[in-house]
């Protein structure tokens, strides 16, 4: 009941278009908050040691539609500029790891790890406020992909909107690419 529930949540979320587009822009810019979580071997992966490469994060669900459908573009963007000094990893918001591993790993085969935010509290810490407050802010995150910078700063965040939902990355990889480009 709870997905579907999170599922209706995100449908009429993706319906604030602009206000989500606004939350966005104002986000970007900003220091990406700190985080250190488990990967599904038990490894301790802190975002600080990131520093000094560009950060792709998807944070997830095992029952996202919309995780999934970007779940195979997200490989080809890992394996594409992994020698662009690119990394990626993905965030799993409060599923076990079996389940997690079952659904994501074993499926998709990422080359990258998948983080397990057993609480949601590092999906929470990059939710803009103001940005559909009926929603727990973990829940605001799903399905988003967020670009952070070598010094530590998001410069691209897109959260979901159903209707201009874009599995293939363009836009962040369009945003990578432009960053890239002035190094």
């Amino acid at each position: 009941m709870k997905p579907l529930m999170i599922c209706l949540g995100l449908f009429f979320f993706s319906l604030g278009t602009l206000q989500a587009q606004q939350e966005e822009a104002s986000f970007v810019g900003t220091v990406a908050p700190d985080f250190s979580l488990l990967d599904l071997n038990g490894n301790t992966v802190k975002s600080n040691s990131f520093r000094g490469s560009f950060l792709v994060l998807h944070i997830a669900t095992t029952w996202c539609p919309f995780c999934n459908a970007e779940a195979p573009y997200l490989v080809d963007l890992a394996n594409d500029y992994a020698k662009k000094n690119v990394k990626v990893l993905i965030i799993d918001v409060k599923e076990p790891r079996a389940l997690v591993k079952e659904k994501l790993q074993d499926r998709f085969a990422f080359p990258f790890p998948v983080l397990l935010d057993e609480d949601g509290a590092v999906a929470a810490s990059f939710a803009p406020e103001g940005v559909l407050p009926d929603l727990a802010r973990d829940e605001v995150m799903l399905a988003s992909n967020l670009l952070i910078d070598p010094e530590g700063n998001i410069q691209f965040l897109s959260l979901l909107d159903s209707k201009n939902f874009d599995a293939k990355l363009l836009a962040l990889k369009a945003r990578l690419d432009e960053l890239l480009s002035k190094q």
